[in-house]
């Protein structure tokens, strides 16, 4: 007899605490609370901004745009150093609380986490209670609040962790998978970042669930090898365990053009946009890249790959300057152009501040 026995739907859970870094800031000084605060590096050095508050981003001010045009958005604006010890010590406490409820704690970054609480030492059966018991201790121990989702998997709690921020909780039940998924735009699908997004949109795939009707080919054209990945999550599926030692070795995008690309300029603004999305994302994460590399696949199918390696850094124009440095030093342009991808490797934790003008950590970047 056929075994039709089915797992039990998983919970569980994204919490990602609300705009870190400026949150901490105005907690420790009374004095900014209310006001508009950012956290990061100074407008006169190409700083970026690392955290804003939310009174800043009423302005318009965000998390990765320039300093000085922060400034521009919010005259206002009140710009802090960041101190990373301390924002690595509040974290810390809040991570504790985490592996007191369940040792199945996949750190994302200083302020952000998965956890699997499908079994928690508070033998809590609804994954909400678990959330909402934990945003009460998170308050409770660092006066500082947090948004959390609940779902049967990664991404559908991350996307669900970002739905009512500040201090939010969406639980999106088995059931409502369906109904959640139908009010989602496509660059909520894992991986799909501005350029491809633009793309997608432009081939008539608004919505995340207008990927299930797109053939193959015509993913295949826009995101390359991903299209079987982006279409499973599409359906609302993603399998990946929460995995508590997980270290990534590195980060990468790539492009396959419909039409193959002939204009230097355009190839360099690719690579640029490929480099500036790499770069975030170590910010993202709280790491160091020593290399950056990109990768060219010819008209005919002929693939090379160009490297560099310095010091670590998570500079954001230091990165993209680089891989526009190699991308000039092939024949792009002159010979037609079927792919670009650009990438970062050879990763080290971040230890201390980022460079002025470095992007630490893209807190607070959600709705």
């Amino acid at each position: 007899m056929a075994n039709t026995a089915t797992r039990a739907p998983r919970r569980i859970l994204h919490i990602d605490m609300d705009a870190f870094y400026a949150s901490v800031e105005q907690r420790d000084r009374p004095e900014l609370r209310g006001r508009p605060v950012a956290v990061g590096g100074s407008p006169e050095s190409r700083g970026v901004v690392a955290a804003a508050s939310y009174e800043a981003r009423a302005f318009g001010v965000r998390s990765a745009i320039p300093m000085s045009q922060a400034v521009r958005l919010c005259p206002e604006l009140t710009i802090l150093s960041p101190d990373f010890s301390k924002y690595r010590a509040v974290s810390s406490q809040v991570f504790a609380l985490y592996r007191e409820v369940t040792p199945l704690v996949e750190p994302l970054s200083l302020d952000e986490a998965y956890l699997d609480v499908t079994e928690n030492a508070w033998a809590e059966p609804l994954g909400m209670e678990v959330a909402k018991r934990l945003k009460t201790a998170i308050r409770d121990a660092t006066q500082l609040t947090a948004s959390a989702g609940v779902a049967p998997n990664k991404f559908l709690a991350k996307i669900a962790s970002g739905w009512k921020k500040p201090d939010g909780l969406t639980v999106v039940a088995p059931e409502r998978v369906e109904s959640f998924l139908q009010q989602l735009p496509v660059d909520a699908l894992w991986g799909v970042g501005p350029v491809t997004a633009r793309r997608l949109r432009e081939r008539g795939i608004q919505r995340l669930v207008d990927v299930r009707s797109a053939t193959p080919d015509l993913l295949r054209s826009v995101v390359g090898s991903m299209a079987d990945s982006l279409l499973k999550l599409a359906m609302g599926e993603d399998d990946r365990p929460v995995e508590p030692n997980r270290k990534p070795k590195s980060s990468s995008s790539e492009v396959t053009y419909t039409e193959d690309l002939t204009d230097p300029g355009m190839i360099r603004d690719e690579i640029a946009g490929m480099a500036r999305d790499n770069a975030l994302w170590l910010g993202r994460k709280g790491f160091v890249a020593r290399t950056v590399v990109i990768k060219v696949r010819y008209a005919d199918f002929s693939t090379i790959t160009r490297s560099h390696s310095d010091r670590p850094t998570n500079d954001v124009e230091g990165i993209v300057r680089r891989a526009v440095t190699l991308i000039e030093k092939t024949e792009a342009g002159k010979r037609a152009v079927r792919l670009l991808g650009a990438g970062v490797s050879n990763l080290e934790p971040l230890e201390g501040g980022a460079e002025d003008g470095a992007l630490e950590l893209d807190l607070g970047s959600g709705p």
